[in-house]
Formats: structure tokens, sequence, C-alpha cells
């Protein structure tokens, strides 16, 4: 029997390395979920620079986590191939 092929979340940009917008509804509520965190963790970030900093940079991890488990694999691409 043949495994079921895995949903896609974050296809391949056409062009350089990395993924494109989502093309699924799941993609898009974790771009909006995550917009949200950082909107709110800004003003409990906000007296350390350095806190900011840290919480900007636990954020893009986790993204880029989620990108990469439901996503295509990155290479570089240049248009079609």
């Amino acid at each position: 029997m043949d495994k079921p092929a895995k949903k896609i979340w974050f296809p391949a940009k056409r062009y350089g390395w990395g993924w494109g917008p989502p093309n699924c509804w799941q993609g898009w509520m974790v771009i909006g979920l995550w917009t949200l965190l950082i909107a709110a963790g800004v003003p409990l970030a906000k007296p350390s620079p350095y806190l900011y900093l840290g919480f900007i940079l636990v954020m893009i991890a986790g993204l880029m986590t989620v990108c990469y488990l439901k996503g295509e694999k990155p290479r570089w691409r240049w248009g079609k191939d």
C-alpha cells in the first residue's frame, strides 16, 4: 500500500532559497498566529532590548521549524528547475 502524500503548507519559492506564501488554510493560520504572538510579545519584552531580541529569535526559529516540517525541502531554485 502506498504512503499518502505529505500535504505541503509552505511551497518552495521559485527563485532563491526558502519558502513562499502558504497555499492552504493551515499555513495561513500559522502565519496569523505567529504575527499575533509577535505583536503580543512586543509590550512584554519592551523593558530590555536583549529580552526582545531573544524573543524575536525564538519566534523566528519556531516559524522556520514549522516551515521546514510542513513545507517543501528548501534548496536553491532558479525558475523551473
